[in-house]
């Protein structure tokens, strides 16, 4: 059985609407032998003559009286899936949102994202889940909607990226500690014992290097897999701790946090999404809404830092 041309729809539509062949064609902008051909092949495909002469005019039969409130809202639906989206009441959006971090990112950003987003649209709810590897699949599938990150060479190419911030690496000790007085050194900052955070349980990272080219060597006494693991050491012991700085902004509140005395790569972190998620007007303003609070925290970071 043949594809029945969609198309019919709406010439059946005005046929239907207008009663005549003559005010259907000038409906549609076609030629009264033109739409006279449409209606043959409509009687064709439906079986059934759907208009029938009665004196001067047409008169619909039945099956035509049947379709005629179904193919008008057929039509409609097209019609409005086929127009621009409409503008986002986001007073009246309804929908929660999935966003996979790193830690650090709900301490630092969720406060003020999620007054953003309650002051906006009261009805969305932020989900946070907790980003453990890069793989992109499920941006692909849609279990998450977006997920922040640095951007590599293994991040998958179709996806989406905006930056959000750049971030550098800072020390950091307890209130009170020896090393929260008097200039920074590589030669004091490799003497005292350190904390490493290691996802995947390297045994250096790359301030060692930095410091074996400076014929320094630091001594790691720990290894932990996450930033506030190793900050809750610090604040409790003399161990020093390199961290992340605007990833860690809330986490270190009441540390003495400094520059570290060797270079280090700054990382811009990013925000990743799906294309088929491009253009939903939803997923854009809270991209927005993310990049803003992102923004807005650069600042207040930098200040507490230099208090610090």
């Amino acid at each position: 059985m043949s594809t029945p041309d969609l198309n019919l729809l709406v010439t059946l539509n005005a046929l239907l609407a207008e009663g005549s062949v003559a005010r259907a064609a000038r409906r549609l902008r076609l030629s009264p032998s033109a739409m006279s051909r449409a209606l043959a092949r409509l009687r064709e495909t439906t079986g059934d003559p759907l208009l029938v002469r009665a004196g001067r005019g047409l008169v619909p039969t039945p099956r035509a009286l049947e379709l005629r409130a179904r193919v008008g809202q057929l039509v409609q639906d097209a019609e409005a899936a086929l127009r621009p989206a409409a503008t986002l009441d986001l007073t009246q959006l309804i929908r929660t949102f999935t966003l996979r971090t790193r830690e650090g990112f709900v301490e630092n950003f969720g406060p003020g994202l999620i007054a953003r987003i309650a002051e906006q649209a009261p009805g969305v709810r932020l989900y946070f889940t907790q980003k453990l590897d890069k793989d992109s699949a499920p941006l692909r599938d849609g279990t998450i909607d977006m997920e922040t990150g640095v951007v590599s060479d293994d991040t998958s190419p179709e996806l989406r990226t905006q930056a959000l911030f750049r971030d550098r690496f800072i020390g950091v000790v307890r209130s009170g500690h020896p090393l929260s007085e008097g200039p920074m050194t590589p030669e004091r900052y490799a003497a005292g014992q350190h904390i490493l955070v290691s996802r995947r349980g390297l045994r250096k990272g790359q301030i060692d290097e930095t410091l074996e080219r400076l014929g320094r060597e630091r001594r790691i006494v720990t290894i932990v897999g996450s930033f506030s693991a190793a900050l809750a050491l610090a604040r409790a012991s003399d161990l020093i701790v390199s961290v992340p700085e605007r990833y860690t902004g809330n986490l270190r509140a009441g540390m003495h946090s400094f520059a570290l005395p060797v270079p280090t790569s700054d990382v811009t972190i990013s925000l990743l999404w799906h294309p088929r998620l491009d253009a939903d007007p939803a997923h854009r303003w809270l991209r927005g809404c993310i990049r803003d609070v992102c923004a807005e925290r650069r600042s207040d970071l930098s200040a507490r830092f230099e208090a610090g």
